[in-house]
């Protein structure tokens, strides 16, 4: 099978957040075993689905020391189909155009994992390894990054340096932001569940409903895209406190700028403690919330400040859920982040809805001292690339390996902005051979 074909084929395999990775995983080991490594598969059930780390490495010896070439094989959901106009519709059908492969994980980083197995396997089964490569395909990243954490609570791997998947640009990554995820319930009232019903039940109602459409775009960068659901929160506002939320619903996950959000709702029957006027009472704290990050800035990074994302609205049978993410560069302390989420929390309190941080990482910052950033700028020089670091708004695992002193950089093909999680996502053909010379070089400068 050619690296093209193995690119088709892993692109093929659902790996988004519903499916989990176990198909997707099973594929890559066994690929890994074609090509001479020996691979261990960590099967782990998070919820209702069976997902897999798969650990492969040049022999079945474990040594002391390891440096780690990790990717994560999940992908975001795709979003809508038909949006997905270079892919026939669908984005698990690679397709070539131009010299440049289109197809949910293309960037985002299933291929990455391929270029780091095709890098290893170059060097053959006997080799003489000062500090072995150990190759890592994890599961999670977009929905926590449960995959590093299973793998380093397991003590699965030893490893000293590590290089980490992440669409760059072909650019190393020194520095990235971390993250909260947080979610609101906010409960219907008593009344307005009754009135639902009873709404529901009616042979003859009305209701007026609204379509608000936006841009989609990664989370961490919410400038290149058009919030959808900010739109409908902003509109919400503008209407009279008594209106009856009917439905409200918006965006694919947590971590996407949504395109695209629905509001129901009727005007016919007042309600004494209206949940819409909860909901804009919250939407005005998240705001100033903002208006707060204007004053922290890190000039590293591109928003230099703090951002937030309101990624997705559902209306359940007794609330409105709403999630979303904060973005916080390294010059955020710990201590003005929790007064952040406290403020918030109390908001959320005195609207008698449930306030809960769902998931939390620290950003991560790699020195220019470090002497694994400077031997991989040294090989991007050296093959004519760019070789000045760069810093990134969005978290990956090095906010995870970093923590348990791994040394850590990231790098990938692939554009990042306006194209992860994005319809026809794409990457070209001569960057993911770029790449796999790039893993080559570094494997050869530190491993051997």
């Amino acid at each position: 099978m050619d690296f093209i074909e193995s690119c088709r084929q892993l692109i093929a395999i659902d790996s988004t957040p519903a499916h989990g990775n176990k198909e997707l995983a099973k594929w890559a080991a066994a690929f890994c075993r074609q090509k001479g490594l020996v691979v261990e598969e960590q099967e782990e059930v998070v919820g209702d689905l069976e997902q897999v780390n798969i650990i492969a490495r040049p022999s079945s010896e474990r040594p002391s020391n390891e440096f780690l070439l990790q990717t994560h094989l999940d992908t975001v959901d795709p979003g809508p189909f038909s949006l997905w106009t270079e892919t026939g519709l669908n984005p698990f059908d690679a397709h070539i155009i131009d010299g440049k492969i289109h197809g949910l994980g293309t960037a985002d980083v299933k291929l990455d994992f391929l270029c780091k197995l095709e890098a290893i396997a170059s060097f053959g089964k006997d080799r003489s390894w000062k500090l072995p490569p150990v190759l890592v395909g994890t599961f999670g990243e977009e929905s926590g990054m449960q995959g590093a954490l299973k793998l380093i609570r397991k003590n699965k791997v030893s490893a000293k340096m590590a290089l980490i998947g992440e669409p760059s640009d072909l650019q190393v990554i020194n520095a990235a932001k971390g993250f909260a995820n947080v979610e609101i319930r906010i409960p219907f009232s008593e009344q307005e569940m009754n009135y639902r019903n009873e709404h529901n039940l009616r042979e003859s109602t009305s209701t007026q409903s609204k379509l608000f459409r936006g841009k989609a775009a990664h989370s961490s960068t919410p400038q290149l895209g058009e919030n959808a659901i900010t739109k409908m929160l902003e509109y919400l506002m503008m209407l009279p406190d008594a209106v009856n939320i009917m439905e409200m619903d918006g965006g694919i996950n947590f971590n996407t700028v949504p395109s695209h959000a629905f509001l129901e709702i009727d005007l016919a029957t007042p309600i004494d403690k209206p949940i819409s006027k909860k909901v804009a009472n919250i939407y005005r704290a998240v705001k100033a919330l903002e208006l707060k990050f204007m004053s922290y800035k890190d000039n590293d990074f591109y928003p230099s400040t703090p951002t937030l994302n309101i990624g997705q609205v559902r209306t359940n049978e007794s609330d409105i859920q709403i999630t979303g993410t904060c973005r916080i560069p390294p010059v955020i302390s710990h201590e003005v982040y929790e007064k952040w989420m406290e403020e918030l929390g109390q908001v959320c309190e005195q609207n008698e809805a449930i306030f809960r941080v769902n998931d939390y990482k620290k950003p991560f910052r790699t020195t220019e001292k470090s002497i694994l950033l400077k031997g991989c700028l040294d090989e991007l020089r050296n093959m004519g690339l760019s070789d000045k670091p760069i810093t990134q708004a969005s978290t990956n695992e090095a906010s995870i390996f970093s923590r348990v002193g791994i040394e850590c950089v990231c790098f990938g093909a692939g554009k990042r902005e306006g194209n992860v999680h994005t319809p026809n996502e794409h990457v070209a053909i001569a960057d993911l051979e770029r790449a796999i010379e790039f893993y080559r070089r570094v494997i050869e400068r530190f491993c051997l």
